[in-house]
């Protein structure tokens, strides 16, 4: 875009050459063509036919060529200060023979929108006629509106209102009823329909004579219109002075839907109200020459404050930065404070009804957005903001905070801003995205005019990488935006579900893999509980053969050391009366062994003992009845031992 010194330099080339002495009025026309000297000059110049303006402004000079016997010269205009490329141009030397000049026109009626092209040579009412086939509306019925000229009439030839290639014009039907589903509905069905209908507000600014059309609900308020014509064009709310509301628009917090206003489209004016002193300085000012302007040898323009209004405003340009506060800090350290301000910021312009800003670095960003289950994953939505573009507040207000566009990225998105407003933070954003996205990302921002911010880029994590679906610049509308975004997430949703099915395939392999793990884990616990049962029964079976050992030697040990003690078996022809006993065992076994009369019975059991049958385990029972007195026989039974004699 032009710099401020070269809309200079174009301004005095087109008034030079069109005669145009009206700033206000050559400004808007070059506005209009995107400050293209040329393609101004052929919108205000006809050349198709060989008619040309006069320099003077009065009647058309038409005829195949110019005649300089017939026409007097006309005195050219003041030459600029600057060394411009373009001079004043004899009329003689702009007759060309050029093709048709098409106009498109957009008309909007109610809920239709009719496209119409025409060549510039037809009339207003070869518009209406074409309408009359499509709308099926009379042509002495139809009021035709949104001329930037005011009303015309049907005999108005299009080349005569200088029109650039792409028009908006509405339909009104005053005479006409409204459509049958709405004229048998009660009052307060007629006001839940205006509440869902969307009307189209054609706001003139009145010092820079520049038109505004803004979309705005039935349901939104007079308040919130007023808030973004503030953003347009800086005038405060208190300081608006304006004309065209109806007389039922008696409160700001009224609806546009009851407020009374015009369905489709309402044409309203907006000032500046200036205060009893700038009244007289402005009174003291209009008495003067307000087109010194372009008499002046030095400066080619006033101070715009003169006529009540900016330069940024002039040359149509946003001052929101210069009155506004920054949306975010600049070389703060912790991303997610300067995250904090610039959501706070953003509500404080535009409203609570936004996008939620993720709070946190653009790498925790990523965290949330795609290192998760491939179910869980969203798309990352990137919005780049700048301060001193044209289109941020407009983008913003009527699109990043409409609510269709909302609700679409709290659930398919994952949205995260930055400002690139300071030098400072452009470049600690590039570096992120170098590190993150890529070089040729990078390069692609780094490239982007300040005019084309700001920027809402689409991205959608894709394996190891990052990958860029999408970049939409600041100047597309509501509908191209929620299709954009739409067409990213059917791309998303086709590899999700890709994702979503190699993830239960690895699953499921980890599942299986998984279940032999715990299969074979339990196996060897088995085996190692069979082994450790193992070893303790044999350690057990140890532990009692040892002390069955022992015993086994404690008891062989007693059993040597009473036969030893046994006094020696007397022989059967001894001095001393013998007793010879047979004793029987368990097994039948018999031992035999005299005794003399006067050993103790302990003897007797000492010897049973040396035998190997101990008296605390063994018990000795006589034989009944004895046949003599001197042999009897002891029985030996387990476990309890008890002598009878």
């Amino acid at each position: 875009m032009a710099s401020n010194m070269d809309r200079e330099m174009i301004l005095a080339d087109f008034q030079a050459c069109t005669g145009i002495e009206n700033i206000d009025e050559a400004i808007t026309l070059l506005e209009q063509n995107n400050w293209d000297l040329v393609a101004a000059i052929n919108g205000v110049i006809p050349q198709e036919n060989g008619i040309l303006r006069s320099d003077y402004g009065g009647e058309p000079i038409s005829g195949p060529a110019f005649d300089p016997a017939s026409h007097p010269a006309p005195a050219p205009a003041p030459a600029p200060s600057s060394s411009s490329a373009f001079r004043p141009v004899m009329p003689s030397r702009q007759i060309v023979e050029r093709q048709p000049r098409m106009l498109d026109f957009r008309v909007e009626y109610r809920d239709r929108n009719v496209d119409v092209v025409l060549e510039d040579s037809c009339t207003v009412g070869e518009i209406k006629q074409i309408l009359e086939n499509e709308l099926q509306i009379p042509v002495s019925k139809m009021l035709l509106k949104g001329w930037k000229t005011g009303d015309v009439e049907d005999s108005t030839v299009l080349k005569s209102l200088h029109l650039p290639k792409n028009n908006s014009l509405y339909v009104l039907t005053p005479d006409l009823p409204p459509p049958s589903s709405s004229s048998h509905a009660g009052p307060f069905s007629a006001l839940q329909e205006s509440l869902n209908q969307n009307f189209m507000l054609i706001i003139t600014h009145r010092e820079v004579q520049r038109e505004y059309n803004l979309n705005f609900s039935g349901s939104s308020t007079i308040q919130e219109v007023k808030r973004n014509v503030y953003d347009l064009t800086s005038i405060p709310v208190r300081h608006q002075l304006w004309e065209g509301w109806p007389t039922s628009a008696t409160d700001d917090s009224m609806c546009l839907a009851e407020s009374g206003l015009s369905y489709p489209c309402h044409r309203l004016t907006v000032g500046r109200r200036s205060s009893p002193a700038q009244t007289r300085e402005q009174s003291e000012e209009q008495s003067t020459d307000v087109h010194m302007v372009s008499d002046s040898d030095g400066d080619d323009f006033e101070d715009a404050s003169e006529f009540g209004v900016d330069d940024g405003e002039v040359f149509g340009m946003a001052s929101s930065a210069l009155r506004k506060s920054p949306m975010m800090p600049e070389n703060a350290e912790n991303e997610g404070d300067a995250l904090l301000q610039f959501t706070a910021e953003f509500s404080s312009r535009y409203g609570d009804c936004h996008p939620v800003f993720f709070i946190g670095s653009l790498e925790a960003t990523f965290q949330e957005a795609f290192y998760v289950k491939a179910r869980d994953r969203k798309l990352l939505a990137v919005y780049l903001h700048h301060d001193e573009s044209v289109l941020t507040n407009v983008f913003c207000s009527q699109m990043l905070c409409a609510e269709s566009i909302v609700s679409y990225l709290s659930q398919n998105f994952i949205t995260w801003a930055w400002d690139l407003t300071k030098d400072a933070n452009r470049a600690r954003f590039l570096t992120m995205c170098n590190r993150h996205f890529g070089s040729v990302v990078a390069q692609t921002i780094r490239t982007q005019k300040t005019d084309q911010f700001p920027l809402f880029l689409i991205i959608m994590g894709k394996r190891s990488s990052n990958e860029v679906l999408n970049v939409i610049q600041g100047n597309t509308t509501v509908d191209e935006l929620m299709m954009r975004l739409m067409a990213a997430m059917e791309i998303f949703t086709a590899q999700q579900q890709e994702d979503i099915k190699d993830e239960d395939e690895r699953e499921a392999r980890e599942n299986v893999k998984r279940e032999q793990d715990e299969a074979y884990r339990l196996s060897l616990e088995a085996d190692r509980a069979k082994r450790e049962a193992h070893e303790r029964e044999m350690a057990e079976q140890f532990r009692l053969e040892q002390i069955r050992k022992e015993q086994e030697e404690e008891r062989e040990a007693i059993r040597l050391s009473l036969e030893q003690a046994l006094p020696p078996e007397p022989k059967e022809e001894n001095a001393e009366p013998v007793s010879k006993l047979r004793i029987r065992t368990p097994s039948g076994e018999f031992l035999e062994r005299r005794f003399l009369a006067s050993n103790k019975l302990q003897i007797v059991f000492d010897f049973v003992a040396s035998k190997g049958f101990p008296w605390d385990e063994f018990k000795l029972l006589s034989t009944f009845p004895r046949r003599d007195g001197i042999s009897f026989i002891l029985w030996l039974q387990l476990p309890y031992i008890q002598l009878q004699l």
